[in-house]
């Protein structure tokens, strides 16, 4: 993986979805995480986990991102977790008043049982 990459890795966990990106989350990236979830999302699941422990750094692009995910979520009645949050992104979606509307967990094991 070079600097300039987001790598999304996804996986099945029962019925939920589960995405993994590895990577900093910007302008530039940010699509690709989009589209990533958006994926996830088409076939409806009950839940879909982001585990974003191999995320350093988000902008307001990938908090953009994740909001519509969250968007999209309520409409298909679906949950969305977020899991393994560094520092400095639990700080972002904090000064944003996020940490409020998402479902955060501690670990991918928490989130699934959510």
């Amino acid at each position: 993986m070079t600097p300039d990459t987001l790598t999304i890795h996804t996986e099945s966990i029962g019925e939920a979805k589960l995405l993994a990106p590895q990577g900093d989350v910007d302008l530039s990236r940010s699509p690709a995480l989009r589209n990533a979830l958006r994926q996830a999302q088409t076939s409806k699941p009950p839940k879909v986990i982001i585990d974003l422990a191999g995320v350093d750094y988000m902008d307001s692009s990938g908090v953009a991102t994740l909001v519509e995910a969250l968007q999209i979520a309520r409409r298909n009645n679906t949950k969305i977790v977020l899991c393994a949050l560094s520092e400095k992104v639990r700080s972002i979606l904090e000064i944003a008043r996020l940490d409020t509307v998402f479902m955060i967990k501690p670990t991918r094991a928490d989130a699934a049982q959510a």
